[in-house]
């Protein structure tokens, strides 16, 4: 890594935005100068992996590796569908990811700039970009200002017992003796 502060403002990044972990391959850097931008500590609450080689990188399973590079046949990041579990690899800044890790890619994804991005913004704008399609937000109004709100999500309220039959069957029986109680049941109880 040419600047060991990027990789602490990409782990602070990743953190933020729900990573289950952290990974990198062959890459050496200054722990100290990354600690300066993660302000969270991000290692103290997300798993980091490191691996010494892109052979060695190993995922959980179904986990599809997606590589982050400027290249032409890459897929264009504001039209690629994000796979649910997926791990983004950047390359080092001045070099771009190695053709060894590009095999290992299921995909390449391309943020469309004129030229390439530190690495912690490019890691941002992914995880943002993967926030906006995998979240729970509303559709863009078509004018201009914000979304309304979404409703709450929908609920259940507490059991209703019957003592009789309803109306609406067309029956006034009453049903076979049993247990009934007003009161709410509660969680240990279903």
């Amino acid at each position: 890594m040419s600047k060991s502060a990027n990789v602490g403002a990409l782990l602070r990044t990743a953190h933020a935005f729900g990573a289950a972990f952290c990974f990198t391959v062959g890459a050496g850097f200054d722990a100290r100068a990354g600690r300066a931008a993660d302000t969270s500590d991000a290692p103290a609450h997300v798993p980091m992996w490191r691996f010494p080689s892109a052979e060695a990188i190993a995922l959980p399973q179904g986990c599809v590796l997606v590589g982050i590079e400027l290249l032409e046949d890459a897929a264009d990041l504001p039209s690629f569908r994000h796979p649910l579990n997926a791990a983004y690899i950047l390359g080092p800044e001045r070099s771009g990811l190695s053709p060894a890790v590009l095999a290992r890619c299921r995909h390449v994804v391309r943020i469309p700039t004129r030229f390439a991005l530190n690495l912690a913004v490019a890691g941002a704008l992914v995880l943002y970009d993967r926030l906006l399609q995998h979240g729970r937000f509303a559709e863009r109004p078509v004018m201009s200002g914000g979304a309304d709100p979404l409703p709450d999500p929908a609920g259940h309220g507490a059991p209703v017992f019957r003592r009789t039959i309803p109306d609406w069957l067309g029956h006034d029986v009453p049903l076979p003796d049993r247990p009934v109680s007003d009161r709410p049941l509660k969680d240990k109880e279903t």
